[in-house]
């Protein structure tokens, strides 16, 4: 059985990897817009609405708003009416699609009627059993698909035990989606007036195949009465549906003419480590500055390559950093970022990344820091031909 579970994680572990080059490189041109549940799968059921229909109202109304005004976007739905999609078909018509954005909208229930507000998801290891709990929720939907224990390898999403492989996941879009997320959050908050229970991680099935930045949005609560009414409204359909329109706006601004965005979402932050609780390393969280490596003090940028990130600090002597040159790390957006390198050129960099993609590392991307805090590699390009 430990072997079996071993072959398993295996499998979805190399199969998730996408090769990427500078995953900072990268415009909004099609999005993916993905209405939760459908067809006989009601999703989270309310007094009088059903999570099916709201999800398929919000997902219409946000691509019309995306098309009306973003008219270099294009807008792709997961499904456009009552039916049932699998949840990897859901990533497979974005991966196929070649979309920039997956964007998965669901409504939060639980069996009290207290909870209420909004929160937002990107892949990850569930921190919290509360933050299982959602994805099992949602990933529930696979028991209604056929031979879904030949789909997903024998994925069983009632066990906890079963969401372990989410841990080996190495995300290279997870900045992206994580600054998504935040803009979410911040407009649901400001715009919607819906309490903001911040950007977590999770497993979710819906996610985890897609080779683009990708988000759950989980609206609000439907098991909260006043929330139902809000969810079930054209009127807080069309609130809700503006902020995720809002959103894609400033996250496509964002990347596309400041690739390098200083806004920093309500993540979800790791316990604290007692060898990095310093009043330096709260500095460096907050800011992105690099810790463990030096940086050029004289206005010109350095060159590193992200190889790995880890939600809680890696020891000196990790098997992951021997042998990895300069070997550094820096905090953002609640991540610790491993780099390596500390070169003058981006070619010198560039044979780093090569040298680390040999080695497994098949997500390094080429990063510059500026007097030790980061900064695009365009301002850097610009500097350095200045």
């Amino acid at each position: 059985m430990a072997l079996k579970r071993i072959i398993l994680i295996f499998i979805l572990f190399t199969g998730v990897f996408v090769a990427c080059s500078d995953v900072l490189a990268q415009k909004v041109q099609r999005v993916v817009l993905d209405a939760g549940h459908g067809g006989h799968d009601p999703g989270a059921v309310g007094k009088f609405s059903k999570e099916k229909d709201i999800t398929l109202a919000i997902a219409l109304k946000t691509g019309e708003l995306i098309k009306q005004n973003l008219k270099d976007v294009e807008v792709i739905y997961t499904r456009k009416t009552d039916v049932f999609v699998e949840l990897f078909r859901r990533a497979k018509i974005a991966n196929e699609a070649k979309a920039d954005l997956f964007i998965s909208i669901h409504c939060n229930a639980n069996k009290s009627t207290s909870p209420y507000g909004s929160e937002t998801y990107v892949m990850g290891l569930h921190r919290t059993e509360a933050n299982l709990a959602v994805a099992q929720l949602e990933n529930a939907s696979i028991l209604l698909e056929e031979d879904y224990h030949v789909q997903y390898e024998g994925f069983d999403p009632r066990s906890p035990e079963g969401y372990i492989f989410f841990s080996m996941l190495q995300n290279a879009y997870l900045d992206q989606g994580l600054e998504l997320a935040s803009r979410v959050q911040g407009h649901f908050r400001d715009h919607v007036k819906l309490h903001d229970r911040g950007v977590k991680q999770a497993g979710f099935l819906v996610l985890y195949k897609t080779t683009m930045p990708s988000v759950l949005i989980e609206a609000g609560f439907i098991s909260n009465a006043q929330e139902e009414k809000l969810l079930a409204s054209e009127n807080g359909q069309n609130k809700i549906a503006q902020a995720i329109y809002r959103a894609v706006r400033d996250y496509k601004n964002t990347i596309e003419k400041t690739p390098l965005s200083r806004y920093e979402p309500a993540v979800e932050s790791p316990d604290p480590d007692p060898d990095t609780t310093d009043a330096d390393e709260k500095s460096a969280a907050a800011t992105g500055t690099e810790i463990g490596a030096a940086s050029a003090a004289d206005n010109l940028p350095v060159f590193k390559v992200q190889f790995l990130m880890s939600d809680t600090r890696l020891r000196d002597d990790a098997s992951e950093l021997k042998g990895v040159p300069d070997a550094g790390y820096y905090r953002h957006q609640g991540m610790f970022k491993y780099t390596a390198g500390n070169v003058r050129t981006e070619m010198e960099a560039q044979q780093i990344k090569t040298a680390l993609q040999r080695r497994g590392y098949r997500d390094a991307f080429v990063i510059a820091f500026l007097n030790g805090e980061r900064i695009s590699m365009d301002e850097a390009r610009r500097m350095i031909k200045n």
